[in-house]
């Protein structure tokens, strides 16, 4: 998997800070701009986070450039609707060399399962590519690849729907491959933003479990994880 942020609003912290300065302001947008210094942005940004005025939070956003995850992964992805995604075609891209795949690791654990899965893997390639030579359109041959099929996508989200993309997909409980995906996101976020996602991540870091009894049980560790990141 490799992620990387490809681009973001410029300044997005001072953004977010002066939209909110903005809704209680009767000064112009130029003078807002000139009033605002690093320290009062940072105060004033943990008190709009507090307070839950978040609808400002929806002028900074950041895009991600996704390579190297399944189609399971993308399949989950896409469903965060408040969000703009561009994905690589398998009608119009097509495998002459073997497509790669995602194997997960309680598959790549178990010798005896790896080996039967990457059997299979070569069949539906081998599958696939006499489809294609026999005239069959790429758009239909495609139906026999699996879901472990590596894929590449852009997805650009506002701070918003990436607190709530990580509050769910950073979470134990998520699949592993997606939580793989947005804590790497969350890292490059933070690197850029670190005041807007000071408190990004699972449920648990600013209450108690969300999932109740289908709590992971490890609150503790999971706390200590995300505040370790810079």
């Amino acid at each position: 998997m490799q992620v990387t942020l490809v681009s973001h609003t410029p300044d997005p912290e001072e953004t977010v800070a002066l939209a909110a300065r903005l809704c209680y302001s009767p000064v112009s947008i130029g003078e807002l701009r000139d009033r605002l210094s690093g320290s009062d942005i940072r105060k004033f940004l943990e008190k709009i986070l507090t307070l839950g005025h978040l609808s400002v939070l929806e002028h900074a956003s950041f895009t991600f450039g996704i390579e190297g995850v399944s189609r399971v992964t993308t399949h989950q992805l896409v469903r965060h609707r408040v969000a703009s995604f561009s994905q690589q075609s398998q009608r119009y891209v097509s495998h002459k060399e073997m497509f790669q795949v995602v194997i997960p690791p309680s598959i790549s654990a178990d010798p005896v399962m790896e080996e039967k899965f990457s059997s299979q893997m070569r069949e539906l390639h081998r599958l696939y590519g006499e489809m294609v030579e026999s005239g069959i359109p790429a758009e239909d041959a495609r139906y026999v690849l699996p879901n472990a099929t590596e894929t590449k996508i852009l997805a650009t989200m506002n701070v918003r729907e990436l607190l709530h993309f990580f509050r769910l997909r950073c979470c134990e409980r998520a699949q592993w491959e997606i939580r793989a995906l947005a804590v790497e996101m969350l890292k490059l976020a933070k690197s850029v933003a670190p005041i807007l996602f000071e408190g990004a991540g699972p449920g648990c870091l600013s209450g108690p479990c969300p999932e109740g009894e289908m709590t992971c049980g490890r609150m503790a560790a999971v706390r200590e994880f995300f505040q370790s990141i810079r």
